[in-house]
């Protein structure tokens, strides 16, 4: 079971893997999509807010990876969309937090169902083994990307002080 081993074989066989990988998942984003009017990177944050609704606005852009400012600027288009709703905080004036409209919540939850179906037709064809495996495998996967960017941002840092 330790076929990729080898650095060089494993970035091989990650090389020739990740672009069938990206099209499929792209492929079914836009079939996900499909009719509703929304982007992918709106859809990702009316699900984060679906799953995890009245978040602080650092916390929204946070969950999807986002700066701030362009989390702002999406939000400004979902709140114009009638999907989401800001307000102040009740105990910090300067908190903005951001929760779906009923709206929202309504096409959160379509896209929610849709994702869900895809995500159980995937299992359906997994051995109980391999998806155990898969799910370990990605949760490593964004570990290490997570491990990868914090110590990017560090390097970013050091060097401009």
């Amino acid at each position: 079971m330790h076929e990729f081993k080898e650095t060089a074989v494993f970035t091989t066989a990650f090389q020739e893997i990740f672009p069938k990988l990206m099209h499929y998942l792209e492929a079914e984003e836009i079939r996900e999509l499909t009719g509703l009017g929304i982007t992918p990177a709106q859809t990702n944050a009316l699900l984060i807010l679906y799953l995890h609704d009245d978040l602080t606005m650092g916390e929204l852009s946070a969950e999807i990876y986002l700066a701030e400012s362009a989390a702002t600027r999406l939000v400004d288009r979902l709140v114009k969309m009638n999907l989401a709703k800001r307000k102040g905080d009740d105990k910090d004036r300067r908190v903005v937090r951001v929760f779906l409209s009923s709206y929202g919540r309504q096409l959160a939850g379509l896209v929610f169902e849709r994702r869900s179906q895809r995500f159980r037709n995937l299992a359906n064809h997994l051995s109980p083994e391999e998806r155990d495996m898969l799910v370990h495998s990605v949760k490593a996967v964004l570990r290490v990307f997570e491990e990868l960017e914090a110590e990017t941002t560090l390097k970013a840092k050091l060097q401009g002080e």
